[in-house]
């Protein structure tokens, strides 16, 4: 009857043993609980606070948030992390990012370019027709001319061009006429097949100035004036025989100078033009002028058919004695020479 009673003694000593040990237990993990909460706050107190940007989308910016602690969540302690200026996600979903540039023409500096980005040498070549005018209207007529020239451009709106010019006339038909009477004693020059032409070849200095001189293409507007040295040549042919040969020989008729006059002077011009660019990015210019030419020819004096004549038996008098049968040659001379070309 004693074994029962040890039993129920033990058993209940056991279980305050068992309880004393969990209470100690308990106290040492709340303690050790207590002090590592202690460190994390003071840690996190103490570290400085760093702000991330943000992007602005359709969210909140994020907070930062404490631990578990309730020394974290008062008001003093959350932080919330912001980006001055804040940026719009939306403009780089863009090419490239951001807003997209815009490009013009470019003005890149060199050895061969002014200032403001003009290229500083310039070339071009032109033909087009002559027109006489004034009193070589009545000795001359229209015809062609070409033109090549070079020069250096000091800014997008003044430069300078050295040129040459070769400018071509037919005669009149009086002038024709007039000229196989003086030679073959005959008015119709058909009879004989006389024939003639002028042509005037200059080299000029040639300032210009760019009134209009659009970047982006298009339409351009200019002035131009010249002074030169200016070559006036006559020459009067007939048909001659010559004897040509290849496999064979055989006579035939060839146009040769008969005559020839020459003449050397000053010369002035001025005039417009306008030019055509492609694109902003080219400098190649299409181009149309017209000038105004005066040649200060010195006049000399020469047989004329007002002053000469032959008789009944085929004599020739005249009141002037010399070897000018062309003094027209030394006119002065005036024309319009309207050139279309490209200028790069």
């Amino acid at each position: 009857m004693s074994f029962p009673r040890f039993h129920n003694t033990l058993s209940l000593k056991a279980l305050c043993a068992v309880t004393v040990m969990a209470v100690a237990a308990t106290g040492v993990a709340s303690a050790q609980t207590d002090s590592k909460s202690d460190s994390t706050v003071a840690a996190a107190q103490s570290a400085p606070l760093i702000q991330t940007p943000a992007l602005n989308t359709s969210s909140s910016s994020a907070q930062l948030f404490s631990s578990s602690s309730d020394e974290q969540t008062t008001p003093d302690t959350v932080n919330e992390a912001s980006v001055t200026p804040s940026v719009n996600f939306a403009n780089y979903m863009q090419y490239g990012g951001g807003q997209r540039r815009r490009y013009g023409r470019p003005t890149y500096r060199g050895s061969n370019t002014t200032a403001d980005g003009t290229p500083k040498y310039t070339f071009e070549v032109g033909a087009g027709f002559t027109q006489p005018l004034g009193n070589t209207w009545h000795y001359l007529t229209p015809s062609y001319g070409i033109s090549v020239g070079g020069g250096r451009n000091f800014d997008r709106h003044l430069g300078v061009l050295l040129q040459f010019d070769y400018d071509h006339f037919g005669f009149t038909g009086r002038t024709l006429s007039n000229q196989s009477y003086l030679y073959f004693d005959d008015s119709n020059p058909s009879d004989t097949g006389f024939d003639g032409s002028t042509h005037i070849w200059s080299f000029s200095l040639n300032p210009v100035y760019t009134l209009t001189n659009p970047s982006n293409g298009g339409v351009g507007v200019y002035l131009v004036g010249g002074v030169g040295f200016y070559h006036k040549v006559a020459n009067f042919t007939v048909p001659t025989e010559e004897e040509e040969c290849y496999y064979f020989c055989e006579i035939g008729y060839v146009n040769a100078t008969y005559d020839h006059y020459t003449s050397n002077a000053p010369g002035f011009s001025g005039g417009f033009g306008i030019t055509y660019k492609f694109s902003r990015f080219s400098n190649e210019r299409l181009f149309a002028e017209a000038r105004y030419v005066f040649i200060d020819n010195s006049q000399r004096q020469g047989y004329t058919v007002e002053n000469s004549s032959y008789d009944a038996n085929g004599n020739f008098t005249s009141t002037y004695n010399g070897n000018n049968v062309y003094p027209a040659n030394s006119n002065r001379t005036t024309y319009l020479p309207v050139k279309f070309g490209i200028r790069f």
